[in-house]
């Protein structure tokens, strides 16, 4: 008989720990060598629940005494059968733990958890779960171990792809709070819009100067709410390359149709910032592509995109450098998130730039 596509799991929790199976004993195992919770498929006629305790009964010699419903898991691969996975939490038991057939079972500190070989969707469940969410609906798209989709309660999430220090693609997707919430190294455009100064002036060292355009970042943002930053920039999508990015984003924040050719490939920046959030730690670690726009800009013609973009401004670089140099030295994130490395080196790259337009 064809296994039930319904299935369920469950995490056990006591002392700040949750109960994990280490699948390490069957070689032919969707799961080999992965770090999962306690469950399996309903036998005929069983109900949710019904399936749950036999499953922690047979996997853990386990007796559950209560449990929560928490949420339900969709899984999808090209190839698979589609599984519906109810997904539970229970702290409490009775019985003593017994020897499984299916792996090893070990108490594992919540905060270890991401450290361990899991499939990258069940990072996402946990950290809903550690966060106390409601009854959730999580659809997980799989292409082999690779995530090629997640949606949470009918709404996608954002994937992006961890990349090298070069920029290549280190072979992981990975949900964009997990990457910011870990530091992981990704992908992004950052598009710098520049013009020859209006006065005609020279710059120190009798280059060119030049004004940069900057945006103002919405109030609701997730993070630097209210700074000043890149003309245009953002995350490279799970797939998606630096130039398309970039133009999508010059696109989206400010309304301009740039096209390939209109983007000076300037640079390419390593970068990383830590700081706190609506009470969570954000690490951002980012190897971006940095690009030029010299093509004409009125900032009347502009159509900001009003959940990212307040405003925007063009300012001097000389003096947007001076004050970004000055904010950098008392190590506080205040007026502006940029990074000051790339700023300085903007200076060089945009003057030789403009040389052509002025």
């Amino acid at each position: 008989m064809e296994k039930s596509p319904l299935t369920t799991l469950c995490y056990i929790e006591k002392d700040s720990q949750y109960l994990m199976l280490h699948r390490v004993k069957k070689q032919k195992d969707v799961n080999k060598d992965k770090w999962i919770g306690i469950g399996g498929h309903f036998e005929q006629g069983e109900s949710p629940e019904e399936c749950l305790l036999r499953e922690v009964k047979e996997e853990t010699g386990l007796t559950l005494t209560g449990f929560d419903f928490r949420g339900i898991v969709t899984f999808f691969a090209e190839g698979w059968q589609t599984e519906y996975m109810c997904l539970y939490t229970s702290d409490s038991f009775e019985g003593d733990l017994a020897e499984c057939e299916e792996g090893e079972l070990e108490w594992v500190e919540k905060s270890r958890l991401l450290d361990l070989n899991l499939w990258e969707g069940d990072k996402i469940f946990f950290k809903l779960l550690m966060e106390g969410a409601p009854f959730f609906s999580l659809k997980l798209s799989y292409d082999g171990d690779l995530l090629t989709e997640a949606v949470l309660d009918g709404k996608p999430m954002e994937l992006l792809d961890l990349r090298r220090e070069d920029g290549s693609l280190a072979g992981k997707v990975r949900e964009r709070s997990m990457v910011h919430a870990s530091g992981d190294l990704h992908g992004t455009a950052h598009v710098w819009v520049v013009r020859p100064a209006c006065n005609g002036a020279a710059a120190p060292g009798g280059r060119p100067a030049f004004e940069v355009l900057l945006q103002k970042r919405s109030a609701a943002k997730d993070s630097y709410p209210g700074c000043y930053d890149i003309s245009a920039a953002g995350h490279l999508p799970a797939g998606s390359g630096f130039l398309e990015s970039a133009l999508r984003e010059l696109e989206e924040e400010l309304g301009i149709q740039a096209q390939p050719q209109d983007l000076k490939e300037a640079f390419l920046h390593l970068g990383y910032a830590e700081s706190a959030f609506h009470g969570k730690p954000f690490r951002n670690a980012e190897v971006s592509m940095v690009y030029l726009y010299t093509e004409p800009v009125e900032i009347d013609g502009l159509k900001l995109q009003e959940e990212e973009v307040d405003s925007v401004c063009w300012m001097e670089y000389e003096t947007l450098l001076s004050e970004v140099r000055r904010e950098a030295g008392t190590g506080k994130t205040e007026k502006y998130c940029i990074f000051l490395d790339e700023l300085e080196l903007l200076g060089e790259k945009a003057a030789a730039a403009l040389w052509h337009v002025v």
